[in-house]
């Protein structure tokens, strides 16, 4: 097996995870939003040096097997409203007002579509109507459409649209120089809400050109340095595949899918009945959880609250994280949402930032190193940081110093925990997953408030969420509605998909026969979703044929390697050693000097109690008293809560 490489274009930082045979190397650099190209050869470039002892691009790309990637591209396309102006074709008499069906999707109706919205008569003969989408597609450009979306609603929905595809290419045929992109929202899903189908083509024709821009971009560089394989896509269905087979809409919050993906791999492999993930980073806190060995899904996902026709799985994204703004409002402390980002991002960075954030208080605290921080590559300034939370926080208190920053950690931890304790049902029998640059500093404290006595700190917890695609195969989803409501379609349905799954998998490679089929009937009873496994014979369960919406899904999915995860038994060793120690400020006490380990000098079956602290190269762990930590073979930190003497 050659090396493996993933990678986690993230807001700030751009993360890559190279696994070579039972090694694993990792970087990370800043995320170059005017070139994402800039920013993902650079995070190559880094890691190669992890490797080689120097830079070298070409014979890292001459030993990969696979490169998969995730983006957040879209993510801020739709966030920053950066794209390119959409028209909308509907069916004579739909309003755009059936469409928004909450404020957030009326102010990005607005500011995607506006007035650029146009109407088919398709009552009419194909002379008159051929006419009218002419004048209603000019129309609609005129007016500074680049891309149109066409969703006609009613029973014959693909019928109907393909009748205005063929007038369309007849007329705008795309040889043409400035031939109008036209995406047909059947083509996408056969949704029978509109709402929904509609929202997914729009949302996917807007994130399409940045997204295509980029990737190809990318892949030029991967082609130039004669890389094996094509670039793989990681998607927010958990899945790879080629560029060109890839759905724009399906990269949307594909980063924390990337985690929670890795999140399941350990789930499984620990044996956790339940595993609630903790994701800190420098703009929020994104909670998720694996139950039952199962990433938690929407059936049909919510995009900035927009509700579209394809599922996404659930991670809740709180703003608290490092760079978030900590003010006094009212007598307390209000915890973000907003954020300084990474510039000028919290005081103690010294690029003019001026807000408090907990970055700087973990800093005063003691917690965090002002010399090693990120690698040592980033020196932080503890008078700038003191000077913003004596300012912003301590005054507006009528509070000490040290009181604020205990008052900063604590409002810190609530919100977090407040959130979490939504999906920790049985805290006893759940385990805390603690990763991100700032997931592990935290974990405890938050572990405390829930009533969690095991925390995971993964060896690649910095760049977790680029460790956890690497646990994705290339694979592709399918499913279509079954219009009769019965047994009868399945066979045909069947075939039409294998078909498709045929030809899909063929472009990336493989023989349908090489890969793994999943097929199941998804269906609506009482307003709840449901779904059962088609294991032989096609028919449908008993549940099933009472059911509303029912449609045959397939994934056809070809595994190629993956990480191996070693034993999780790691016998308890010799207690860690080291000469090493941190100056802390705990809870009414001066400063104290702890011990402090560093990890990649840990060996697996070594223990340490607190308080003391763990650190990285991109994140530190902060052991509290009544803690124990353990390196297992995996070089995971597992953290237990001590039973109280007496």
């Amino acid at each position: 097996m050659g090396m493996l490489i993933s990678i986690d274009n993230g807001g700030t930082l751009t993360d890559a995870c190279v696994i070579s045979g039972d090694q694993v190397f990792h970087a990370k650099t800043l995320t170059t939003p005017h070139d994402l190209t800039q920013c993902f050869v650079e995070v190559l470039r880094q890691v190669s040096k992890r490797i080689y002892g120097e830079s070298r691009l070409a014979s890292l790309l001459e030993e990969v097997d696979y490169i998969r990637y995730s983006t957040t591209q879209g993510t801020n396309a739709v966030v920053q409203r950066k794209g390119p102006r959409m028209g909308l074709l509907l069916r004579k008499g739909e309003q755009v007002s059936t469409l928004v069906r909450n404020e957030n999707e009326r102010e990005l109706m607005q500011a995607m579509v506006g007035d650029r919205v146009g109407h088919l008569d398709l009552q009419q003969d194909d002379e008159a109507l051929e006419a009218q989408v002419i004048a209603v597609v000019n129309e609609l450009m005129s007016r500074g459409a680049s891309r149109l979306v066409v969703s006609i609603g009613g029973a014959n929905i693909a019928e109907d649209e393909m009748r205005i595809k063929r007038m369309a290419l007849l007329r705008y045929p795309r040889h043409l120089l400035g031939a109008v992109p036209i995406l047909y929202s059947h083509q996408l899903s056969d949704d029978r809400d509109d709402a929904r189908r509609t929202w997914s083509g729009l949302l996917n024709a807007f994130l399409h050109p940045a997204m295509e821009r980029f990737l190809y971009n990318a892949e030029g560089v991967l082609r130039e340095h004669r890389a094996r394989n094509p670039m793989l896509i990681f998607c927010n269905d958990g899945t790879s595949s080629r560029v060109a087979k890839t759905v724009a809409l399906k990269t949307w919050g594909s980063g924390p899918r990337g985690g929670m993906e890795g999140s399941r791999a350990l789930a499984d492999h620990y044996r956790c009945k339940a595993l609630v993930t903790m994701d800190i980073g420098g703009t929020t806190t994104d909670i998720g959880l694996v139950d039952g060995g199962m990433v938690r899904e929407q059936r049909r996902g919510k995009l900035e609250d927009v509700q579209i026709s394809f599922p996404l799985c659930e991670v809740e994204s709180l703003g608290a994280g490092g760079s978030s703004v900590f003010r006094v409002v009212n007598g307390s402390i209000r915890v973000g949402p907003e954020s300084v980002g990474g510039a000028p991002g919290p005081a103690c960075f010294g690029y003019g930032g001026k807000e408090a954030t907990i970055t700087d208080a973990y800093l005063l605290l003691g917690i965090l190193d002002g010399e090693s921080y990120f690698g040592g590559a980033l020196k932080l300034d503890r008078a700038r940081a003191e000077a913003a939370i004596l300012e912003k926080i301590a005054k507006p208190l009528g509070v000490g110093l040290e009181r604020a920053l205990e008052a900063m950690e604590k409002a810190y931890v609530d919100k977090i925990a407040k959130a979490m304790s939504n999906i920790v049902e049985h805290p006893a029998e759940t385990s805390l997953l603690a990763f991100g640059g700032a997931g592990p500093m935290t974990a405890c404290r938050v572990a405390e408030r829930l009533g969690i006595n095991q925390i995971i700190v993964p060896r690649m917890a910095a760049v977790f969420s680029a460790f956890g695609i690497g646990f994705s195969d290339i694979a592709h989803s399918y499913e279509s509605l079954l219009h009769g409501g019965g047994e009868s379609d399945l066979a045909g349905l069947n075939e039409q998909l294998m078909q498709r799954a045929r030809r899909d998998m063929f472009a990336e490679g493989f023989r349908l026969e090489e890969c793994a089929l999943d097929k199941s009937v998804a269906y609506t009873r009482g307003g709840k979703s449901g779904s059962h496994k088609i294991n032989g014979k096609l028919e449908l369960s008993a549940e099933a044929k009472g059911g509303e919406d029912l449609r045959l899904q397939l994934r056809a999915t070809k595994q190629i390697p993956h990480f191996t995860l070693k034993s999780i038994d790691t016998p308890a060793g010799d207690q860690a050693k080291t000469s090493l120690s941190r100056s802390v400020r705990r809870s009414g006490e001066p400063l104290e000097a702890l011990p402090m380990y560093r990890h990649e000098e840990l060996i697996p079956g070594q223990w340490g109690i607190g308080p003391s602290i763990v650190e990285e190269e991109y994140f530190t762990c902060f052991v509290p008293d009544g803690w124990r930590f353990l390196v297992n073979d995996n070089r995971d930190l597992v953290l237990t809560k001590q039973a109280r003497k007496g």
